[in-house]
C-alpha cells in the first residue's frame, strides 16, 4: 500500500511536477524505505543488494547497544550523584532517554536540514552519510553539552568538513569527530571537568539534583588520573574497578563508556562485513603495545602511565574510536597493508597523547583525525611500494 501511494505521488516531484523543487527530499525518503529498482544502462557494473543506505542502517543498528546502555548509565550516574537508592531498573533508562532525545533530534534536524538544502541547491540526490553521523555526535559528547552548542558544532562540521569537499564519500575527516573537536576547542569549559559528564538535574520528575558542593565528583577516570588521583572513584566516592569500566558504569561521554556494548557493536559490524577487521585489530594492538611501553617505563610526571594496557583500552573513548571511528571507510586507509599501518598508528598515537600530554586526558579523537589526514599518504606509499616491487621482479 505504501509503495502504491509513493508511485502515485511521485510524478508531482519529477521535473515538470508542481513539487519538483522537493525532488531530492522525496527521493531521499523513497530510497530510505525501498532499494532503488533502477539499473545501469551502459558500461560494466557489478551490483549486490547492499547500497549505502543499508550500510549506514547496519552501522546504526550496531550502535544501538551503546545507545541503550548510555541511556541507562546516564540515569544511573544521576541517581548515584543525587543519592537516590530506591528505584526500578526502568527509571534510569527513562531518564537517559529523556536526556538524549532532544540532542539526537537537534543533531539530525540541523545536519539533515543542511544536507537537504545543499542537495536542492546542487540538484543532487540526498546523501545518506548523516544517518550515522547524526547518532554518533550525541554519543561521543558529554551529556551536559548545551543543545545550542551541538547545533552550532554540527552545522560547522557538516558544512566545512563534508559539503565543501563534495559531500558523502569525499570528506577527508570524520564528520562526527570534527564536531567533537570543534566543541572541545571552542568551548573547553563545557566539554571537560567534573560537571560535564553527569546530568545534574531531574527531568520530568525523574532523577534528582546532583550537588557538587557535597564533594561529588563527576570527572571521568582518565581525568581523575591526569589530576594525580591514583584511586579512581565514581560519583558516590566508591572505587572503580577494571570490570566496572568494562561494563561502563562510570562517568564519560554518553555512548563511549561500555566496552562490552562496543564489542557487541563490533561483532555486528564484522559479521555483516561492514567494518574492516584489519583496522579494528590493529588499533587495539597499537593501543595495547603503547600502553605496555608506557607502563613499563612508568613515570610520576605522567600519572596515566601507571595504567595497565587493559585499563588503557577500557577507559575513555578508545574502544569506541577503534570500532566506530577509525573504521570509517571514507576517511580510513583503503589498501590491505595500509589498514594495518593506519590502525596501529591510531592506537599508538591515542595512548601516546593520553599518557604524555596531561592537558588531553583522552587522545583517541586527535589520533583518528590525525590519521585521517595521513591515510591517503599511507595508501600512496603502499601502492608505490607494490609497484616498485613488481618492477624489480619484472627486471630480474
Amino acid at each position: 500500500m505504501l509503495r502504491r501511494y509513493l508511485n502515485r505521488i511521485k510524478p508531482n516531484f519529477m521535473p515538470g511536477g508542481k513539487l519538483q523543487a522537493f525532488r531530492s527530499v522525496f527521493e531521499g525518503f523513497e530510497t530510505f524505505l525501498y532499494t532503488p529498482n533502477s539499473t545501469s544502462s551502459s558500461g560494466v557494473h557489478v551490483h549486490d543488494s547492499i547500497d549505502s543506505k543499508r550500510v549506514m542502517i547496519i552501522v546504526v543498528m550496531a550502535l544501538m547497544p551503546c545507545l541503550f546502555f548510555g541511556m541507562y548509565n546516564t540515569g544511573y550516574q544521576n541517581f548515584l550523584g543525587a543519592g537516590i537508592t530506591d528505584y526500578s531498573w526502568w527509571q534510569p533508562l527513562a531518564y537517559g532517554f529523556l536526556a538524549i532525545l532532544p540532542r539526537i533530534a537537534v543533531t539530525y534536524i540541523v545536519g539533515l536540514g543542511i544536507e537537504f538544502i545543499v542537495a536542492q541547491w546542487r540538484n543532487e540526490e540526498i546523501q545518506e552519510g548523516f544517518l550515522v553521523s547524526g547518532i554518533l555526535i550525541p554519543l561521543i559528547c558529554p551529556i551536559e553539552t548545551p543543545i545550542w552548542m551541538l547545533a552550532v558544532a554540527t552545522a560547522f562540521a557538516v558544512i566545512f568538513a563534508k559539503e565543501v569537499f563534495g559531500g558523502t564519500g569525499f570528506n577527508v575527516f570524520n564528520v562526527a569527530l570534527v564536531t567533537r573537536a570543534f566543541l572541545f576547542f571552542a568551548y573547553p569549559a563545557q566539554m571537560s571537568g567534573d560537571k560535564a559528564f553527569i546530568s545534574a538535574n531531574p527531568i520530568l520528575g525523574l532523577g534528582g539534583t546532583v550537588s557538587y558542593s557535597d564533594g561529588i565528583s563527576g570527572a571521568t577516570p582518565l581525568a581523575q588520573i591526569a589530576n594525580g588521583n591514583t584511586a579512581v572513584v565514581n560519583a558516590a566516592g566508591d572505587p572503580v574497578s577494571t570490570w566496572d569500566a568494562f561494563l561502563g558504569l562510570i562517568p564519560g561521554s554518553f555512548g563511549e563508556t561500555s566496552t562490552l556494548c562496543i564489542l557487541i557493536g563490533a561483532a555486528i559490524l564484522l559479521f555483516t562485513g561492514i567494518a574492516s577487521w584489519r583496522i579494528m585489530l590493529s588499533v587495539f594492538a597499537g593501543g595495547l603495545f603503547m600502553g605496555w611501553i608506557a607502563n613499563t617505563f612508568m613515570s610520576p610526571l605522567y600519572p596515566a602511565s601507571a595504567l595497565t594496557p587493559i585499563d588503557q583500552i577500557v577507559y575513555g573513548g578508545f574502544a569506541f574510536a577503534a570500532v566506530f571511528m577509525a573504521t570509517d571507510p571514507v576517511t580510513a586507509a583503503r589498501t590491505g597493508t595500509g589498514k594495518y599501518i593506519y590502525g596501529f598508528l591510531v592506537g599508538v598515537i591515542a595512548i601516546l597523547i593520553r599518557v604524555y600530554n596531561n592537558g588531553y586526558p583522552e587522545g583517541a579523537m586527535l589520533a583518528v583525525l590525525l590519521m585521517n589526514a595521513l591515510a591517503p599518504l599511507i595508501d600512496y606509499c603502499v601502492v608505490q611500494a607494490n609497484i616498485n616491487r613488481r618492477l624489480r621482479r619484472s627486471r630480474a
